[in-house]
C-alpha cells in the first residue's frame, strides 16, 4: 500500500452513491446484532505449528463511517460481515459468524447437535463449535449437513468429527448427490490458474486496512487451516425428500447448477426455519468468479428460488444461509426470497433480450438498469458478484467469447496487440502523457487501458508501472464490489513490489484423496506438454490394488487416453500400486516405496519427462 490519497473523482462518486442509497435504512445492523452470545476471548486461531490461520481481529479498524478509500457502501457490508461471534438465530438454533468466509450453523436435536457447512479449516471448525459447545453445553455431534459443493462448506469438517466416528454409524455425514465428485473436480483441471487468481480476488497479499483489504463481500476472506472432506453417508437426491436426524424432521429441496453444480436448501418444521444454503444471501452473487468457474445459470437459480416460496414461503419464519446473518417474519422471508428472485431473473431475462438486439455482453453491462426496488435493496447490491460482470457471464454462457464482429474474430494476443497500440499512439511517453491527463481528469478506466498496453510493452518502465499502480488504487477506491477491489489493489501490489505468487495455497490431502483414478489421469492428462509429446508413442497398465481397478494408458499425438480393462500380458510396463500411491505418483513422486514395476519403468519416465505442471506465479498484469 502506498499513502496515495483518493482523488477528487472518486470522492465525488462516493458522495453521489451515498445521496442515491438508503442509508438511513438501519434494519440490516440490528438484524446481524440480534441474538449475539458471544464471541472468541482471542479471535486469533491457530494451526498445530502455531501458526495463525484465522483473526476476525484484524478488520477491528471496519467501524463508523467510510474512509474516503473505500467505497461507503462496500463499507457499510464490510461492517455487517465482520461481526463475529456465537449468535440464536432461534431457540434451539445458533450461528457461528464471521470465524472464516462462510457460517457454521448448530440445530439442536432431542440428544445431540447437527451441524450445517463447517467452514473451510479443521482449526476454524474447531473454533466454531468450542464457542458453540462454551455456551450451550457439550452436546455430541450426530450429523454434519453439507449443503453444497464449495469447500468453505465442507473443508472443515474433520475438526469437528472424525471418520472413526462415522464409521462406527456415529455422525452422519449428509450431502446433496454428487458432492464428492463435483467438490474434489472443481479444483483439478484449472486448479493452479483458480488459486493463482483466487489471490487476486480474496485480497491474500493485501494489508487489511482502509486503504488495502476490507472484505470480499460474502465474508471477509479465507482462512489458510488444513482443509479436509468425509464422503456422505446419506445422499439427498429428490425434492421433498425427508429424513428425521436426532428427532429433528428436515425436508429437503434439490437446487443443482445453482450456485454450486450440486446444491440444496431444506426446511426445518420444527423450527419454522429454512436453510438456502448459498442461492439467497445478502449479496448479488456469483455468476461467473474473477477467480474463474463455469458459468452459473441465473434462470435455474431464479426457479429454484420461486419453488422455495411455494414450498415454504407460507410456513418459515426464519430464513438463514450458509453466508451473512438471518430474516426473520413471514412477510419479510416471502420479500426478502421474491426480491432475491427477481435480481437473478432479471439479470437473465434482459440480458437475454437486448443480446437478441445485437449488444454485446460488455454494451449490455453498460446500460442495463435494475428496478428501484432491487436498486435499493441492500441485499441485492453488488457486494460479491456485480451486476457488471454477471452480465457478461450471462451473455457469455448463451453466446461464447466472440461477440460477432468479424474484426474482433482474430485479434492479436495482448503483447502484440500492446506494441501496435503504442506505436499508434506514438510510443510509450505518449501513452504516458494520455494516460496521465486521463488519470487528472477521473478516467481510470481509460488509464488503466492505456497502461495495460504500455506496461505490455515496456515492462520494466517504472514510469508506466507507478502510474498504472496509482491508477488501480483510485479503481479499488472507488468499487462496491468487494472482489473488484480486492482485483484492484491486488494489482497495485504487484506492479509496485512484484509478483506474490499464489500466497494461501490450501492444505488439502484429505481432498485430494478422494480423486478417482479417472481424476488422477486427468490431471496427469492435462500437463502433457504436447508439442514436445508428438513423437512419443507409449502404453502401459496401471492396477490400483486396494479399489481392485486397472486401466491401459496410452500416449500418442500429445494425448493421454485410458481405459479401465484388464493388464495385458505383454504390456511394457505394468504398475501396481494403492490409491495413495498413484496420487502421489501423479505428483511427480516416482521413487518412493509402494509402486511395483513389471517391465520397462523407461516408459513412466518417458511420460513424465514431457509433463508440464502449472505455474502458481504466472504473471496477470505483467506479460
Amino acid at each position: 500500500m502506498t499513502d496515495q490519497e483518493p482523488t477528487d473523482a472518486i470522492i465525488a462518486a462516493h458522495e453521489e452513491l451515498t445521496a442515491r442509497l438508503p442509508f438511513d435504512d438501519d434494519a440490516d445492523f440490528a438484524a446481524a446484532d440480534r441474538g449475539f452470545i458471544a464471541s472468541l476471548d482471542d479471535p486469533k486461531i491457530l494451526d498445530a505449528s502455531g501458526e495463525v490461520v484465522w483473526d476476525a481481529s484484524t478488520y477491528d479498524f471496519i467501524d463508523g463511517d467510510a474512509p474516503g478509500s473505500v467505497n461507503p457502501s462496500l463499507w457499510r457490508q464490510s461492517r455487517l460481515v465482520a461481526k463475529h461471534g456465537l449468535f440464536e438465530v432461534v431457540p434451539g438454533l445458533y450461528q457461528v459468524r464471521g470465524l472464516d468466509l462462510s457460517v457454521m450453523s448448530f440445530i439442536e436435536g432431542d440428544s445431540g447437535v447437527i451441524v450445517v457447512d463447517p467452514l473451510i479449516s479443521k482449526e476454524t471448525a474447531a473454533a466454531a463449535a468450542a464457542l458453540y459447545r462454551e455456551h450451550r453445553g457439550d452436546r455430541p455431534i450426530v450429523a454434519v449437513i453439507h449443503t453444497h459443493s464449495h469447500i468453505d462448506h465442507f473443508g472443515g469438517v474433520q475438526g469437528i468429527v472424525t471418520q472413526q466416528q462415522v464409521d462406527a454409524g456415529d455422525v452422519q455425514i449428509i450431502a446433496p448427490e454428487g458432492l464428492v465428485e463435483h467438490a474434489v473436480a472443481e479444483n483439478v483441471y484449472a486448479g493452479t490458474a483458480m488459486g493463482r487468481r483466487a489471490g487476486y480476488m480474496y485480497g491474500a497479499a493485501l494489508a487489511r486496512g482502509p486503504r488495502g483489504a476490507v472484505g470480499a463481500g460474502l465474508g471477509q476472506t479465507t482462512s489458510t487451516g488444513e482443509a479436509t472432506l468425509l464422503p456422505p453417508t446419506l445422499e439427498i437426491t429428490t425434492t421433498g425428500e425427508t429424513h428425521t436426524i436426532d428427532g429433528v424432521e428436515f425436508e429437503f429441496q434439490m437446487a443443482p447448477g445453482t450456485e454450486a453444480p450440486t446444491e440444496m436448501h431444506f426446511y426445518i418444521p420444527r423450527y419454522e426455519a429454512l436453510c438456502m444454503a448459498e442461492n439467497a444471501t445478502h449479496t448479488l452473487h456469483n455468476l461467473l468468479t474473477l477467480r474463474g468457474a463455469v458459468v452459473r445459470d441465473p434462470h435455474v437459480w431464479s426457479q429454484y428460488l420461486t419453488e422455495a416460496i411455494e414450498r415454504y414461503g407460507d410456513r418459515a419464519q426464519v430464513v438463514f444461509a450458509s453466508h451473512h446473518w438471518p430474516t426473520w417474519g413471514n412477510a419479510e422471508i416471502v420479500r426478502f426470497l421474491g426480491l432475491q428472485r427477481d435480481l437473478y431473473a432479471y439479470l437473465h431475462d434482459q440480458t437475454l433480450r437486448m443480446l437478441n438486439q445485437g449488444l454485446t455482453g460488455v454494451e449490455i453491462a453498460e446500460v442495463i438498469q435494475l428496478p428501484p426496488a432491487l436498486e435499493n435493496a441492500w441485499h441485492a447490491r453488488g457486494y460479491y458478484g456485480s451486476v457488471s460482470h454477471n452480465v457478461k457471464a450471462i451473455y457469455q454462457r448463451y453466446m461464447g467469447w466472440f461477440d460477432g464482429n468479424p474484426a474482433r474474430l482474430w485479434p492479436h494476443p495482448p503483447a502484440a496487440l500492446a506494441e501496435r497500440y503504442v506505436d499508434a499512439i506514438g510510443g510509450v511517453d505518449r501513452v504516458l502523457e494520455v494516460a496521465r491527463a486521463a488519470y487528472e481528469a477521473g478516467d481510470f478506466r481509460w488509464a488503466a487501458t492505456l497502461l495495460d498496453h504500455a506496461v505490455f510493452v515496456d515492462a520494466g518502465n517504472e514510469a508506466v508501472k507507478a502510474l498504472y499502480a496509482d491508477t488501480l488504487e483510485q479503481l479499488g477506491y472507488g468499487a462496491e464490489n468487494g472482489t473488484w477491489r480486492n482485483f484492484f489493489l491486488s494489482g497495485a501490489t504487484e506492479l509496485r513490489g512484484g509478483n506474490f505468487g499464489t500466497p494461501t495455497v490450501t492444505n488439502a490431502p484429505a481432498i485430494l484423496a478422494q480423486l478417482t483414478p479417472e481424476q488422477v489421469f486427468d490431471a496427469i492428462a492435462i500437463t502433457v506438454d504436447g508439442p514436445k509429446a508428438w513423437d512419443l508413442d507409449l502404453a502401459f497398465d496401471v492396477t490400483v490394488s486396494d479399489l481392485g481397478r486397472s486401466f491401459h494408458l496410452t500416449l500418442r499425438n500429445g494425448v493421454l487416453v485410458y481405459v479401465e480393462r484388464e493388464p495385458e500380458p505383454d504390456a511394457a510396463l505394468h504398475l501396481t500400486l494403492e490409491k495413495a500411491r498413484l496420487i502421489r505418483l501423479a505428483g511427480g513422486d516416482l521413487d518412493s516405496d509402494g509402486l511395483d514395476a513389471t517391465g520397462e519403468l523407461g516408459v513412466l519416465r518417458q511420460l513424465f519427462g514431457v509433463l508440464n505442471p502449472g505455474d502458481p506465479a504466472f504473471e496477470i498484469v505483467l506479460p
